[in-house]
């Protein structure tokens, strides 16, 4: 699954650079110039690059606000280098700090290993279950399970599945779906949304009546309704 990095800072140049290395490794990226924009863009993340210096208000109240409202992994990015000011940023809540000037490559690299912490991920089968074994994830190998029959997922479906998975129960809008499941060769849009997720219900299992594992959230998207299992 492609996972999302909003990139927040006013200089366009530097959002530019910053994103185009980005997607070069495979993430979708979201850019902000403000700090407001940046706490719309946050519940449909995986990270945030947070620069400290924005025009409407201070980095250090977003950084706070996103970690209470979201607790989405933070990167600082930012000027100012004093010790003082780092452990600060740390103690707000980042996962790490970075300072101007910056390699793009190490930037991309340290986004890497937050987002392995901040997910767990770690060597194994990569396999998850929920519902009490009714659904079975294998991410290594992109393969579901359903009641311990095969499910053949296109690659969207099994994406927009992994998607609702990363947080059962949570409500996802047609917009964050279409963001996380697009790809180079297939662009997503919240009308198409809709579709994957009749395709994805009937190959679960779910085809009509009342749907029991990706349910509805009126007005708004769908959730998995079912846990994760310990």
């Amino acid at each position: 699954m492609r996972r999302t990095v909003i990139v927040v800072e006013d200089e366009a140049k530097i959002r530019g650079l910053v994103r185009s290395y980005l997607e070069r490794e495979g993430y979708i990226v979201l850019e902000a110039g403000t700090g407001a924009r940046a706490l719309e863009l946050a519940p449909g993340a995986d990270l945030m690059i947070l620069d400290l210096g924005l025009p409407d208000r201070a980095g250090e109240d977003v950084a706070r606000q996103v970690r209470t409202s979201t607790g989405l992994p933070l990167i600082m990015l930012t000027a100012k280098a004093s010790e003082t000011q780092r452990i600060a940023g740390l103690r707000l809540g980042a996962d790490d700090y970075v300072t101007k000037p910056f390699s793009p490559r190490e930037l991309v690299a340290r986004v890497d290993a937050v987002l392995r912490r901040a997910t767990g991920e770690s060597a194994g089968d990569g396999t998850a279950s929920f519902g009490g074994g009714v659904i079975r994830i294998d991410a290594e190998r992109r393969e579901v399970q359903v009641e311990g029959r095969a499910a053949a997922l296109t690659r969207t479906e099994f994406d927009l599945l992994t998607t609702l998975a990363s947080r059962p129960g949570r409500a996802w809008s047609r917009l964050e779906l279409a963001a996380r499941v697009q790809s180079d060769e297939h662009e997503a849009s919240e009308r198409t949304i809709d579709v994957h997720v009749k395709n994805l219900r009937r190959k679960l299992g779910d085809p009509g009546g009342t749907p029991r594992l990706v349910t509805a959230v009126p007005g708004i998207g769908y959730r998995l309704a079912v846990d994760r299992d310990a």
